[in-house]
């Protein structure tokens, strides 16, 4: 059976094998708190790479230190994470298999001592400390710090970028009213809440040619917040600025009610990719190949972001094979196997 979830995609030079992307998911695991890569990171991003994802994008990754989540979360805010980074693509991309890195910063949301920053001094919610108002100052030292960490990724020999713009951190802050609530240039209106992000992807793409992917929180799930409509907006912005794909995720801005079901997401995905004519990827509980490759078929998203069954099921893309009667290449030292 010929089908799309194994067919190869192509953007700027970069090919992956199928359309099969490992989602970044935060580990929370670099345990001596210095942002570096432990072996449990080789580990579970080599599996993956055995197990034939087309890419693998490395999770959630710092671009300071008071950008974290947590004090175990990776960072890309030191040349000295530089060299490991390296070595974790290279034995990824041995397997055929592409790498991305999520740039982030946690904004109001980073779970640390000291000051953490924010657009405006608005806690997340009653148990979470409340964050300082950046200046903009802070503000023009963080879009470098994204320059900065983008030029780290490049060295490092990462094959795209993505740049996190969902889920309640710093940039997701910014685009919503619900927690930017400046009246200086970064607040108020739509193009102000967008002009911190406008001027990360401005410095990210002086320094850097190849892919570039931003996630988005497509909904905020409250009347007040911005819904679907909002980010068809943002994406024409998106694709003006030479985005080349938005991964679509939802939620997380502030604490609210989500029904979440199987694609629960796949519809904002396929909302963007028409409403602002740039390619999508699709996100969340997404489980198998006949449900990925249902999405591709119907063209309501070009990627299929695998999170938490990659966590189940390392092999993941020889299960969505099996599922979908046809097979794919197995790694040399498998074959007799599969």
């Amino acid at each position: 059976m010929e089908t799309k979830l194994f067919s190869p995609w192509t953007l700027k030079g970069v090919t992956l094998k199928n359309r099969i992307v490992m989602s970044p998911m935060c580990m929370y695991s670099s345990y001596d708190r210095d942002g570096k890569l432990q072996p449990f990171h080789f580990a579970h991003y080599i599996s993956r790479a055995q197990g034939q994802a087309g890419l693998i994008m490395v999770e959630a990754s710092a671009v300071s230190p008071e950008g974290r989540i947590s004090d175990q979360d990776l960072g890309i805010w030191s040349d000295e994470h530089i060299e490991g980074f390296a070595s974790l693509n290279e034995q990824i991309q041995a397997y055929g298999t592409k790498t991305a890195i999520q740039l982030a910063h946690a904004g109001r949301k980073a779970e640390l001592e000291g000051d953490i920053l924010a657009p405006s001094s608005i806690p997340f919610d009653e148990q979470s400390k409340t964050p300082v108002q950046m200046s903009v100052d802070q503000i023009k030292d963080t879009v470098q710090a994204f320059q900065h960490a983008a030029v780290r990724a490049k060295k490092a020999g990462f094959d795209i970028i993505e740049i996190h713009g969902a889920h309640g951190y710093l940039i997701n802050e910014f685009l919503s009213p619900l927690a930017n609530q400046r009246t200086d240039e970064y607040g108020g209106s739509p193009e102000n809440r967008y002009r911190f992000l406008r001027e990360v992807i401005d410095a990210v793409n002086e320094v850097w040619e190849g892919p570039l992917f931003v996630r988005v929180s497509a909904s905020d799930y409250s009347t007040k917040g911005l819904d679907i409509a909002d980010y068809i907006g943002i994406a024409a912005w998106l694709k003006e600025q030479g985005v080349d794909l938005i991964d679509v995720s939802s939620g997380a801005v502030v604490p609210a009610d989500m029904k979440i079901f199987p694609g629960y997401q796949v519809p904002f995905a396929e909302k963007i990719k028409e409403g602002a004519g740039i390619q999508t990827a699709a996100v969340g509980l997404i489980t198998s190949g006949i449900q990925a490759e249902e999405i591709l078929q119907n063209q309501r998203a070009d990627l299929i972001f695998i999170g938490r069954e990659f966590l189940r099921d390392p092999y993941f893309p020889k299960t969505a094979a099996k599922q979908l009667r046809t097979s794919i290449e197995a790694p040399r030292q498998y074959d007799r196997a599969w």
